[in-house]
């Protein structure tokens, strides 16, 4: 029986299974902000560790930053603080730290594909549940809590539950003017805010096919809010492209021995899925939300319900 991209990428990176089922899963990148770190790092210090592979974490502020004036020290001091003690953190492990005023600082889940840190095939993990937007380069890219970014820091592996696998296919083109937010306003509308809770969702299909690198991330990034422990979408020209001389990505020669891997990284045609939901393009339009979660979405042309 064939493999889902998600089962290729988990069990590459699968070190040992516990008796009950609990996995001991590598993880290929750590990124680290401001707000779920302090802990972790403290925790270290605490047991006398080091970071176990430190060129594999990324550390950057990106949650208690100002928009404007970030020359000028914040004004608020929890923020300052959590600010400040990333930048020690990092400074005393030896991390990559791209601190306010860097030219690569950004938000955190930006910041890690447009620098080519992200690539295909990767395990992605930071404290934020918003890491499945790195899933859209063909990662397995989810959310952890600070104890976990303790045991990653410290061993580079997490003991995860292998959660099931959904395909989600949106066949057909999209209708002008509807955008990667509508898809996923629509996709959480219809799946409700709970109906991929306990699965890795791929997104498929013609529509998926045709949408642009900002695009992916944007779904994958969204898929939070349906429940989903993550989201991804597979590698393919549109990746490729993306990725190229990006400063982190491969390059020459590495480049083309990565290319010949990422492009195994694909659902084999006989693989199946725990659960298939389909939908089709030409039914999403503009949308917007008008209550109190993302599930309650509505198309443009539809009246706000009553109740």
């Amino acid at each position: 029986m064939g493999k889902t991209l998600f089962e290729k990428i988990w069990e590459r990176h699968a070190v040992d299974t516990l008796a009950d089922g609990t996995v001991q899963l590598y993880i290929d990148r750590l990124y680290c902000h401001e707000v779920t770190s302090p802990q972790a790092f403290a925790g270290l210090r605490e047991r006398g560790l080091r970071p176990f592979r430190p060129e594999r974490v990324t550390c950057m502020p990106d949650h208690n930053v100002p928009t404007l004036h970030q020359e000028r020290s914040i004004e608020d001091p929890v923020s300052r603080r959590q600010v400040d003690t990333l930048e020690r953190n990092a400074r005393d492990f030896g991390l990559a730290y791209f601190g306010l005023g860097h030219p690569r600082n950004g938000i955190i889940h930006v910041v890690g594909p447009e620098n080519g840190l992200t690539q295909p095939g990767m395990t992605v993990v930071c404290g934020d549940s918003h890491t499945s937007t790195h899933g859209a380069l063909g990662a397995v890219a989810f959310g952890i809590g600070t104890s976990e970014v303790e045991m990653t820091l410290a061993t580079q592996c997490l003991l995860q539950r292998k959660p099931r696998a959904m395909r989600i296919t949106l066949d057909g083109r999209l209708n002008p003017g509807v955008t990667a937010k509508d898809v996923a306003l629509y996709l959480i509308r219809r799946m409700t805010t709970g109906g991929a809770t306990g699965y890795f969702v791929e997104y498929a299909g013609e529509a998926i096919r045709h949408t642009t690198m900002e695009e992916r991330l944007t779904i994958c990034n969204l898929s939070i809010e349906m429940g989903a422990r993550g989201g991804m979408i597979a590698p393919d020209e549109v990746t490729f492209a993306y990725l190229e001389g990006r400063d982190f990505a491969p390059g020459g020669e590495d480049r083309d021995r990565a290319l010949a891997y990422w492009r195994t990284l694909r659902t084999d045609e006989d693989a199946v899925f725990d659960r298939e939901v389909s939908f089709r393009a030409e039914d999403v339009e503009p949308m917007v939300t008008y209550g109190t979660n993302p599930g309650m979405g509505i198309g443009i042309g539809e009246c706000i319900p009553s109740l």
